[in-house]
Parts: C-alpha cells; structure tokens; sequence
C-alpha cells in the first residue's frame, strides 16, 4: 500500500509526537530499559518537534488523513524513523527512508549515516546500511550504520 510521504509542517507536530512516543513505548520497549525510553521521550514533545523541524529535512506518512510515520533529514545523517505501532509491517519506514535517500541525492550527499536503535538495526541493514561502530549514551546503545550513496 501506497502512503502519501510529504514534509511535515508545524501542524503536525503533535501527531508526530504521538507517533514517536507510541512506537518508542510499544516497539523499543523491548530493547530498552523503561529510564532510558522515559529519558528518550523527552525529545520529542510537540515543542521539541517544532524546534527540529526548523534544523531538518522533516517527512510525515500520512494514511487517511493521519500521521503514521515521521523521518528527518539532517544533512548526511537520518534521524527519527519512526512509524505507528498499528501501521509497522506495511512498508512505511521504507517508503520514508526511499525519499530521505532522494533528498540526500539531489543534495549531492555521499553517504548516509544512521544511529540506529537496537530495535531498528535489522531494518537498517536490510535497506543496505552496514554497522560502523557502537555508541554508548549512559545505559542507552545506539548503532551507528552508513550507506554509500555514490556506488
């Protein structure tokens, strides 16, 4: 199924919210401890959202009407992939990461790098990125992943 992928507007800011919280509360949930997703939480308020809207490329998925799934762009580096817990499975996070790839190619971007969650790297490596290294914030682990983009 198609959805429509389109940049997020200040409008939006509140289903992204809820979209991030609710995938990170059902889905990294299982990899994480219930401080470290309370500590995460923390950065995606409506407020925090509309902050980094102004720093990043940012794309919503919309499925009637609805924000489904959220991506950004930060120059060479994907950030906040993140997809409904009720809509995951259905290729959503491809599509968005599809047209984070097109932007980063039309900005003449190298390569992409990505710092995945424990529950995202299989995600990530299916889409062709290859783990770089392992980065420790406190009890948290993140996998920084990259994907050539001038092959």
């Amino acid at each position: 199924m198609q959805y429509l992928i389109r940049r997020a507007t200040p409008g939006d800011a509140q289903a992204i919210s809820k979209v991030v919280i609710a995938a990170l509360r059902q889905s990294n949930a299982r990899d994480y401890a219930p401080e470290v997703i309370a500590r995460i939480e923390l950065n995606f308020s409506p407020a925090a959202i509309l902050k980094l809207m102004q720093q990043r490329q940012m794309y919503v998925a919309v499925h009637e009407q609805h924000v489904v799934g959220t991506a950004s762009l930060d120059q060479t580096v994907v950030r906040s992939v993140f997809v409904s817990p009720q809509h995951q499975g259905r290729g959503i996070g491809q599509q968005l990461m599809a047209r984070l790839k097109e932007a980063a190619i039309v900005a003449q971007v190298e390569e992409l790098r990505v710092p995945a969650s424990l529950t995202a790297e299989s995600f990530y490596a299916q889409l062709g990125y290859a783990k770089v290294r392992d980065e420790f914030h406190g009890a948290e682990r993140t996998v920084i992943m990259a994907l050539r983009l001038d092959d």
